[in-house]
């Protein structure tokens, strides 16, 4: 059996390497970052469906610094959302990890270290999920644990090993305040963004537990009020995949 499995990886590198040696180093990089494609396994950022439903997720942490000010504006509004945690912080803050976890919120796996995996070995994968995993369950969540690659970036052996595990890399469509230039984005600019740019099954990712992130911190209440006007209702990543094919 182990032979067998690392033939077929042989085999699976071997394709690879014949698709990627004719792009250019910047055309690795844009499928490496791609929302939307891998080389191999299930990806989802965004689920099609006719429902109006939306997924919240917050990147990285857990920070002392706005992690519980987000659970508080999630809790007035009575939303559960998904938390995608890297297992270095849940290390240094657990009673953090495990306030997400009481109040009921989905968490996912963002690696341990927050390193891009793109030319990563696959013991390297399988250590940073892996353990992660493992901080995760500390906390006391128990639902799934589906995984979103740091900074969006993901080649060959990160997407193999969520495949070989069943399980899918989860993206996104919504990134109001990700990139250098949307993260100087007051708290109005935010909201406008965000409610712009969903769509029914979209998943909006924001970055609102360290410091500096007071504006997103101060978006999610009026972003939470302006969507559910639109008629929309929130679920967690894990939920909103079973609704319908990824997009």
């Amino acid at each position: 059996m182990g032979f067998l499995r690392s033939r077929r990886r042989v085999l699976v590198i071997v394709a690879a390497v014949v698709v990627l040696l004719p792009l250019s180093g910047v055309g690795v990089m844009a499928l490496a970052s791609s929302r939307g494609y891998q080389l191999y396994g299930g990806l989802t950022d965004r689920v099609r469906t006719s429902e109006k439903v939306v997924a919240l997720t917050f990147d990285d942490g857990p920070h002392p610094a706005g992690t519980r000010h987000l659970l508080d504006s999630l809790a007035r509004k009575d939303i559960r959302a998904t938390f995608y945690l890297t297992g270095r912080e849940l290390s240094e803050h657990p009673e953090l990890g495990r306030a997400i976890a009481t109040a009921g919120h989905e968490i996912g796996n963002h690696s341990y270290h927050h390193e891009r995996m793109v030319f990563v070995t696959p013991r390297f994968v399988a250590e940073e999920v892996e353990r992660t995993d493992e901080r995760i369950r500390d906390t006391g969540y128990r639902g799934e644990i589906t995984f979103r690659p740091p900074n969006g970036k993901k080649l060959f052996a990160l997407p193999q090993y969520l495949h070989e595990h069943h399980r899918k890399t989860v993206m996104w469509d919504v990134e109001p305040d990700s990139s250098a230039e949307a993260a100087k984005r007051g708290t109005d600019e935010i909201v406008r963004a965000t409610l712009a740019e969903v769509r029914p099954g979209s998943i909006v990712l924001l970055h609102g537990m360290y410091p500096g992130r007071d504006r997103t911190r101060a978006a999610v209440e009026p972003i939470v009020d302006g969507l559910r006007e639109r008629g929309y209702r929130f679920v967690t990543v894990s939920e909103l995949l079973t609704l319908g094919p990824d997009d």
